[in-house]
């Protein structure tokens, strides 16, 4: 199974991102992401051969979208805050806290929060991003199953979050 924890936007956002990514290819070329596939990656397990059984602990929060950049060196086009948002870097830090202690690998680059919305682009002024309320509420552990479509993603397990302390 290639495997991945991710934090997945509610259908509107992951619209809202998909209408804005449409907008973009205009601009820069490339290929947009589907609108269902529209997440952002907290840590990328790869090929394994069951699922891990671990916990995921966090907070919920709210993920802003406040920029749109082009990455050359990948040529890809990704949305995400400017500032990773701290309830989002505890996740992160417990979910590879917890991979490392099951004995799993995780990426040893700094998290990233970004969502790639446009692979194989070209760069160019992208269009300003629209408004878009994104609440992380849960994490989920999800299949990447490839096709000739592209990749399909199935969620295999949900993780909720606990609200914030008042």
């Amino acid at each position: 199974m290639r495997l991945f924890f991710a934090l997945w936007p509610p259908r509107e956002a992951a619209e809202a991102l998909h209408q804005w990514a449409l907008a973009a290819q205009r601009v820069c070329g490339g290929r947009v992401a589907r609108a269902e596939n529209i997440h952002l990656t907290l840590a990328f397990l790869g090929e394994v051969d069951e699922k891990p059984g671990i916990s995921v602990q966090g907070h919920r929060h709210s993920l802003p979208i406040e920029q749109a950049r082009y990455w050359a060196h990948n040529q890809i086009v990704w949305v995400g805050p400017e500032e990773i948002p701290r309830p989002l870097l505890s996740v992160v830090e417990n979910l590879k806290k917890e991979l490392v202690s099951k004995g799993l690998k995780t990426e040893k680059r700094p998290f990233a929060a970004h969502i790639t919305l446009i692979r194989k682009a070209r760069g160019g002024e992208l269009p300003t991003l629209p408004r878009i309320d994104w609440p992380v509420e849960e994490v989920a552990l999800v299949q990447s199953v490839l096709g000739g479509q592209g990749p399909r993603y199935e969620v295999i397990e949900r993780f909720p979050l606990i609200p914030p302390a008042a």
